[in-house]
């Protein structure tokens, strides 16, 4: 195949599943057309179709991606899978057995062995791949990668992680949205933070090897229910005093900013009328204690490093929504984080300095996780343009990595065990 570098046209990309996360990153397609060109999109719905190609009567549809990759000719040079998360593995083994270089949002998949399978066949294959682990590619990261490679701190001796999902961001994604399930998508911490493990993985540059971790879905259980609590948000008369009510969640957001996330998830029609039939009838309208979520609502990492130092990481849902929270110790100083910026104590002179990143939007979907989803395009579209895989910070090796310490970490909280992580 020519390569882009040489032809100097934008890398042709294919979409397959246009969802909040494959509109996201075709959003910044169209917004860099210099450097990458969307040429086609498989999705059964029409409407999501259309909100992707963005009028763009080239754009190729597929109602399924067998239709997009059984083509006589690879209709792209480059494919984008931002299925469900268990709908990754089979248009991942496809894609590449075509030759078409592949970024996979993350997951990988539910399950150590699809992740493996995966992996195996983009190395048999040899196309480029990448995992949309975006907090790799945000400006913060590199700050923070640039304090702790500097050496300041010393040897990296313990890690302290946050993520505070969210009060909101949890009813609406994980109590009542698509990834409410274990069954039918993943545990939360592999849908919500195989970003952070990954993260630390990446900063220190220093493997996790054995991990011990608890979590419950410990608020959003029936029992937990008001005695007074309707069924739907809409029939509550406890709406007012519920800090998870849909309404507070949703009308705002539609009457001050209209059609965007997370508005554009639970309704085609983006009207205030339109978000008042989808809590009425459908999923996001239902209260959270009358769910039939089953993901953990908050949890507790504990890990060690191959070289024997330890950390931890915590999610939790009772926050407000933000950048996530680090403070790494080290021999010869200490650095604190709070997604924009970091304070840098060094101990051998007493001072700290404070480093910005900048602004660089929120840590959601809606901000472009803080630069990360526009990180992660620039990054792999410039790989594929030069045929340079090192372009990619999250290739498989890399990613399944940090999913093993994922997939170890939730072995031990179903067993109250001290896991071991498993090699790539």
């Amino acid at each position: 195949m020519t390569t882009t570098a040489q032809t100097a046209e934008p890398v042709r990309i294919a979409l397959i599943g246009a969802g909040n996360r494959g509109q996201s990153y075709t959003r910044w397609i169209h917004a860099n057309p210099g450097r990458a060109r969307l040429v086609a999109v498989a999705d059964p719905r029409p409407f999501q179709r259309g909100i992707v190609a963005a009028g763009d009567p080239d754009v190729r549809h597929f109602d399924d991606w067998r239709e997009l990759v059984a083509q006589p000719e690879r209709v792209a040079d480059a494919v984008i899978i931002a299925t469900q998360d268990r709908q990754h593995v089979e248009p991942a083994i496809a894609c590449a057995e075509a030759g078409y270089a592949i970024l996979m949002e993350k997951p990988l998949a539910p399950t150590e062995d699809e992740s493996r399978r995966i992996v195996a066949a983009v190395e048999r294959t040899g196309v480029l791949f990448g995992v949309c682990h975006v907090m790799r590619y945000m400006p913060y990261t590199d700050l923070v990668k640039q304090v702790v490679d500097s050496g300041v701190l010393g040897d990296i001796i313990t890690v302290q992680h946050l993520e505070p999902v969210g009060w909101w961001h949890m009813a609406h994604s994980y109590v009542r949205g698509p990834w409410r399930r274990e069954d039918q998508a993943a545990p939360m911490l592999l849908a919500k933070s195989s970003h952070d493990l990954d993260w630390i993985r990446y900063v220190t540059g220093k493997r996790i090897a054995t991990v011990a971790s608890f979590g419950s879905r410990h608020h959003f259980r029936h029992e937990n229910r008001p005695a007074l609590a309707a069924d739907r948000c809409l029939d509550c008369p406890l709406q007012n005093s519920c800090p998870y009510a849909a309404q507070k969640l949703y009308y705002p957001v539609v009457r001050e900013e209209g059609a965007v996330w997370p508005v554009t998830v639970i309704t085609d029609d983006a009207t205030e009328e339109g978000v008042h039939e989808a809590l009425r009838t459908g999923p996001y309208g239902r209260c959270v204690y009358a769910a039939d979520n089953t993901v953990v609502d908050n949890q507790v990492v504990a890990f060690q490093f191959e070289d024997g130092t330890a950390g931890t990481f915590t999610m939790t849902a009772f926050s407000e929504q933000e950048h996530r929270k680090t403070q790494i110790f080290g021999s010869h100083g200490m650095l604190d984080g709070d997604g924009e910026r970091v304070r840098v104590t060094d101990f051998r002179t007493g001072e700290s300095t404070v480093h910005e990143t900048g602004p660089t939007g929120a840590a959601n979907a809606g901000g472009d996780h803080g630069g990360g989803d526009g990180g992660v395009m620039a990054a792999f579209t410039a790989a594929v343009a030069a045929g340079d895989a090192s372009l990619i910070r999250s290739g498989p090796r890399e990613s399944l990595d940090s999913h093993l310490a994922v997939f170890a970490a939730e072995r031990s909280r179903h067993r109250g065990s001290v896991e071991p992580v498993p090699t790539a």
